[in-house]
């Protein structure tokens, strides 16, 4: 296969929609300019995130999946892969969802299943995973606290996705921040999730940021690219920027699982406590 430049980026979003698209507008286009195929925007690109954790904030606006929202992504992006989180309005609910789209329309849809501190005072939660097929392969989405939890990365690469894109709100500590963002512990656990799930499930990890405050979140930024290795091969670091990097994404996973195959290997038939609930009240 041909080498795929994929891209993404750390960059603010907040109420102001006409400003977000516009600077939505501009990420499509130095994403066009650099040679990528796929761009991954952050959690809450259109509308923002919550201003705080704790279950008091006004919610963001709702836009429905087959909106003018989504048509409009749709349109900027043309022949380029995007990824970009919202806020979704279904069923008389609102979901922190996320859509993949090109010119064509949308290719992909997924709703946050993992939920942190009040964030259901918002949002209901999704109820699955879901690889699917797009011009540059087969790839899965998942936000932000997602990637806490292996299961949720393993069920993607089950299902044959190749790159899993990670859309972020992530911040840095609420309690005892370090005055430095790159050394929070809260960054830390940011990077650590990142590069582990990349390297247990073999893919090309592909995890955009929101950057700078809201409300009473200040982001962790850091938006990187982490090969199937666990390496990182390119990363914002705690800036508003874009990273680009390339991969053959049949050759350079059939090279990482040609021998310690982590997919392969399983032994799902020992894995029942997967399943059960825990043993202690959580």
């Amino acid at each position: 296969m041909p080498t795929t430049r994929v891209a993404t980026v750390s960059a603010p979003f907040d109420r102001d929609l006409e400003a977000g698209f516009a600077r939505i507008a501009r990420l499509i286009d130095e994403a066009k300019q650099r040679g990528a195929q796929l761009l991954a925007l952050p959690e809450a690109a259109l509308g923002g995130y919550v201003s705080d954790l704790g279950g008091s904030a006004s919610p963001p606006p709702a836009f429905a999946v087959d909106g003018p929202e989504i048509a409009r992504l749709a349109a900027l992006a043309g022949d380029l892969v995007v990824t970009a989180g919202y806020c979704e309005a279904a069923e008389g609910r609102r979901y922190n969802a996320a859509v993949c789209v090109t010119g064509d329309g949308v290719l992909g849809t997924y709703r946050k299943v993992h939920q942190p501190l009040r964030e259901d005072a918002t949002y209901t939660a999704g109820d699955g995973f879901e690889a699917f097929d797009t011009p540059i392969g087969r790839i899965g989405m998942q936000i932000c606290w997602d990637k806490g939890f292996p299961e949720a990365a393993r069920a993607l690469a089950l299902d044959g996705a190749r790159v899993i894109v990670s859309m972020s709100a992530w911040p840095v500590s609420a309690t005892n921040p370090h005055p430095d963002p790159a050394r929070d512990r809260w960054t830390r656990r940011f990077d650590l999730f990142d590069r582990a799930r990349a390297l247990e499930n073999q893919v090309v990890w592909v995890a955009s940021n929101q950057f700078g405050t809201f409300g009473a979140l200040r982001f962790a930024a850091n938006a990187k690219i982490v090969d199937p290795g666990g390496e990182v091969v390119a990363a914002t670091g705690q800036t508003a920027a874009m990273v680009v990097a390339d991969f053959d994404l049949e050759a350079d996973l059939d090279a990482h699982r040609a021998g310690m195959n982590n997919l392969r290997d399983r032994r799902p038939d020992l894995y029942g406590a997967l399943t059960r609930p825990a043993l202690q009240p959580v």
